[in-house]
């Protein structure tokens, strides 16, 4: 049974930013609306595991997104870092395939379960939401975006993964093709019309309504006029497709 998740916390904010101070600022001035933070690769580089303990002491969640992918025990042993930090939710990439995952949820799980700390959500991303069609052939796979997500997060589920990473697009197609015993985290949040970098995007409240248990979103709050404003509207959002 799918535990149910307040909309404040279907709402992730990403820390996408260059530093501890721009980073905190944003904690600070979004902490009572926004209650789960993303930090990933270019924050984590600049700060360091402090930047995670420092969200924390402010009552707050991390969303680790470093997706790892490496060999099964290099990211086995990178995973049980993050549980050491207290992180709430970490990414790794299913592409890493079937025996790195299944290491890393085995070795998480006797970790946490020895030292008594809580076990983090293991997020198996799948096609990243700035991929289109044309660079996944490019690269060589020959399977559509729906093709390959659906390969990867059934491979990532039946390994042992607890979420899966995947655009909005393919949201309502995992869970028809996988039912519902399981997360979707969805980045590519944008307006109807926003046009950037991400390809494959959807408006939150179509998001949650597919099925998805977050959302991640960057600069559609960082960039608006009121940033507060703009977190308050993605939560009423949240609130009213659930």
């Amino acid at each position: 049974m799918k535990k149910n998740i307040s909309a404040s916390e279907k709402l992730i904010f990403a820390l996408d930013v260059d530093g501890y101070e721009e980073a905190m600022k944003w904690v600070k001035k979004l902490k009572d609306y926004v209650r789960v933070f993303k930090v990933g690769k270019q924050l984590f580089t600049a700060c360091g595991p402090n930047i995670v303990k420092e969200i924390l002491k402010n009552d707050c969640k991390v969303f680790l997104d470093l997706k790892f992918h490496d060999i099964p025990n290099t990211v086995s042993s990178a995973v049980i870092e993050t549980a050491k930090l207290g992180v709430s939710i970490i990414t790794i990439h299913a592409s890493g395939g079937r025996k790195m995952i299944e290491k890393t949820r085995k070795d998480v799980d006797e970790f946490c379960a020895e030292k008594g700390i809580p076990v983090p959500l293991i997020a198996a991303v799948t096609v990243l939401t700035s991929i289109s069609e044309e660079d996944l052939a490019e690269i060589g796979v020959g399977f559509t975006a729906k093709e390959q997500v659906l390969r990867l997060a059934k491979l990532s589920l039946e390994s042992g993964a607890d979420a899966i990473v995947c655009s909005p697009l393919e949201i309502s197609f995992l869970r028809n093709s996988l039912g519902n015993n399981f997360k979707i985290i969805a980045p590519g949040i944008r307006d109807r019309g926003t046009k950037d970098d991400q390809k494959r995007v959807m408006s939150a409240s179509d998001a949650i309504k597919a099925g998805a248990d977050y959302i991640v979103v960057g600069r559609p709050i960082r960039n608006a006029p009121d940033p507060i404003s703009a977190a308050e509207k993605i939560i009423g959002e949240i609130a009213g497709s659930n």
